[in-house]
């Protein structure tokens, strides 16, 4: 008798043929080729016809109701584009024409991987996307708050996603990049390479919305009236400067408040503090995309800023929280196909796919094709067109025409018109339909290596110890291994950094590249946060530890001398009743101390009473107060009180220049000393294993 091979669940197993081998559509089509879009050329447009593309995405915008695939986890505000600049001579996009006028916006940020409920500091990309209510139609500039993306073709998204969401079979991990699935398929893409760096960067934990920089990724057109055109990449730069935080207190921060993003920016608003970025432009011709050294169309490449200057046109300016989230932050449909006249897509295929992405996804969150009458996502200006019916529709033509050309005259509904309306640039476009990707994309190191040597020692300490952590979480050796071989590729420095963070005693070859690295970029200071810095406390937030009998003149002064600044300053206190100042005055507290740990504080303050200093010492919350903000680099200043409490938490011992003891005359030099945000040198003596 033959016995039967039993499968999972007592199933009979099917012998495996190449057949069933082979991947194939949902219609059951073999697959020949999964990793390019059909294209007309090898840097041509993605064509239409492409059916293996679109049931692909199609079928990934379909998984999930009612969140967001990807950006699930975002808060919107309200704001304004202020034109400082006109560029006429380069786009005939009305908000680009009158300087001092202003356009309505709403923005929205958001992390990628998490779901709705996950938690704000994950190590992430942070979408940065804003929908402007212009005059001749919505404008939605979608971007990140990292320049590159993970992939050069958008056929390659779903499994992009795929690799970094939980594991189908488990459901976990969430919100976190750190686990085979994600490094298996990076790995596995070269491509991904300068975008991971970017990732382990501090780029990917940010201190605030507010302190990070915006980018459109793609390469875009500019049109102007006569129909001249222009290659340009969209910048924000936060007028409030750059700033991160470190990976233990992103942990710790995540546990102490998981909202602190958004809480923040809440709470800036809602205290007039009103963030605001310089939209910035890089504008180059063919000449300049002839002779670069990488291919415009690339999305995993940036512009060196030195190479094409950021021309600063306008402002904008976000100083209005929603009234309802659900009807505003959580309806509102960016979409990468929003364009208005005098700005036009490029044949980059990551953005060609998105325009279809986009489009398709909302379709299916927001129920039906009449997602433009949510008033969140409808335009400012009039509206008139013969789209009728539909899901929801809340509104429809009025009178017998629903259709052109017709005859009805006046009473036939609109017309179009050349003149003023939208028309793609004139490309000529030519090719053989391939799947296929332009040699032109095949350079996955060079941009990578010259992210790393443009880093400050402090990042690039801070990027290779956030490879080391992700890969130290991959539980299969080739994984790590294959990654650090890649890694390699980049820099010697940083591969040795990794390979000796991960215990590896012999490395592994380096992998093999598609097109040889080029060696000799420059650095790029832009590219480097602490290269660009505030030079200003304004904007932060200022613990200030109080007990019962503290200095009145001093907290006064601190209160004071902060504000001043533009800061904000929240009492910390043992009890929420708050405390008793040496005058005999009260002060409220804003936290409870173990429900304000320092993590979420830019500086802290130590001011206490004698008696209560002692007693304070032997509190477990307030010691890692201290401790926390000593490993995060932070600076401390404290009163002779607090001294009990320094050396209980183990910081007493290790005194450095980020260490004041501070009197009330003290209070205005204390501020210029946190202009710095963090004593770094600290770190390196001290803190790496917190790192």
């Amino acid at each position: 008798m033959k016995e039967i091979d039993l499968g999972k669940g007592g199933e009979p197993r099917q012998q495996t043929t190449d057949r069933d081998r082979t991947m194939t559509t949902a219609q059951g089509g073999p697959i020949a080729d999964d990793q390019n879009s059909l294209k007309a050329g090898p840097r041509g447009p993605v064509l239409l016809e492409d059916h293996v593309m679109r049931e692909k995405i199609f079928h990934f915008d379909h998984e999930r109701i009612p969140e967001r695939v990807v950006h699930a986890r975002g808060y919107g505000v309200h704001g304004h584009f202020e034109l400082t600049e006109a560029i006429p001579d380069l786009s005939c996009a009305d908000i680009f024409q009158r300087v001092g006028e202003k356009t309505p916006t709403f923005t929205r940020f958001s992390t990628v991987a998490g779901n709705k409920g996950s938690f704000d500091l994950a190590r992430d990309v942070r979408g940065f996307a804003t929908k402007f209510y212009t005059q001749e139609g919505n404008w939605d500039l979608v971007g990140n708050n990292i320049p590159v993306f993970f992939i050069q073709d958008a056929i390659k998204f779903p499994d992009l996603v795929h690799s970094v969401k939980e594991a189908p079979d488990r459901g976990f991990p969430q919100a976190q990049s750190a686990h085979d699935n994600f490094w298996d398929f990076i790995s596995l893409s070269p491509e991904a390479v300068h975008t991971t760096m970017w990732q382990m960067s501090d780029r990917a934990i940010p201190r605030s919305f507010r302190f990070m920089e915006g980018f459109g990724v793609h390469t875009f057109r500019l049109v102007n009236a006569d129909g001249k055109s222009h290659y340009v990449k969209f910048h924000w730069k936060p007028r409030q400067g750059l700033q991160s935080v470190v990976w233990n207190e992103a942990v710790k921060i995540n546990g102490a408040d998981p909202d602190f993003h958004r809480r923040d920016m809440w709470d800036a608003i809602d205290a007039g503090d009103f963030p605001q970025w310089d939209l910035g432009i890089q504008v180059f011709d063919d000449d300049f995309a002839d002779s670069f050294e990488f291919d415009i169309l690339d999305a995993t490449k940036i512009i060196p800023e030195e190479q094409v200057p950021v021309r600063l046109i306008g402002t904008l300016t976000l100083d209005a929280n929603v009234d309802n989230f659900f009807a505003e932050t959580e309806q509102v449909a960016f979409c990468t196909q929003n364009i208005v006249r005098g700005i036009d897509h490029t044949n980059d295929p990551l953005l060609q796919g998105r325009n279809f992405s986009y489009l398709d996804t909302q379709t299916k969150r927001l129920g039906g094709p009449n997602f433009t009458h949510i008033p969140i996502n409808a335009p400012k200006c009039p509206i008139h067109h013969f789209q009728q019916d539909g899901h929801m529709a809340m509104m429809n033509p009025k009178g017998r025409a629903n259709y052109e050309p017709n005859s009805w005259g006046e009473d036939g509904g609109p017309r179009e018109n050349p003149e003023i309306g939208f028309a793609s640039h004139p490309e000529q476009v030519s090719g053989t339909k391939q799947r296929t990707r332009s040699e032109t994309f095949a350079d996955h190191y060079s941009q990578a290596r010259q992210f790393w040597i443009s880093q400050t020692e402090v990042e690039q300490r801070h990027l290779a110890a956030g490879y080391t952590f992700e890969l130290s979480k991959c539980q299969h050796e080739r994984i790590r291994l294959r990654m650090l071989s890649h890694l390699m590729n980049v820099h010697d420095d940083l591969g040795a950094m990794v390979a000796k963070g991960l215990g590896v005693s012999e490395m592994p070859e380096p992998a093999t590249p598609a097109r040889a690295p080029i060696t000799d970029l420059p650095p790029s200071d832009a590219l480097s946060i602490l290269k660009n810095g505030p030079d200003s406390f304004a904007g932060r937030k200022l613990g200030l530890y109080l007990s019962d009998g503290a200095d009145a003149d001093l907290v006064t002064a601190l209160e004071e001398a902060f504000r001043a600044e533009g800061a904000m300053v929240a009492i910390v206190a043992p009890h929420i009743q708050g405390v008793t100042l040496s005058d005999g005055t009260k002060r409220a507290a804003d936290e409870k101390i173990d429900g304000g740990p320092s993590v979420v504080f830019d500086a802290v303050v130590l001011a206490f009473s004698d008696e209560a200093g002692k007693r304070i010492a032997t509190d477990k919350p307030s010691q890692d107060f201290v401790s926390d903000a000593f490993a995060h680099a932070k600076f401390i200043a404290w009163t002779g009180a607090a001294m009990p409490l320094l050396k209980a938490a183990g910081a007493a011992d290790r005194m450095d220049g980020g260490m004041i003891e501070i009197d009330r005359d003290g209070a205005v030099d204390f501020v210029k000393t946190c202009r710095k945000l963090r004593f770094w040198e600290r770190e390196a003596g001290h803190c790496q294993d917190a790192l």
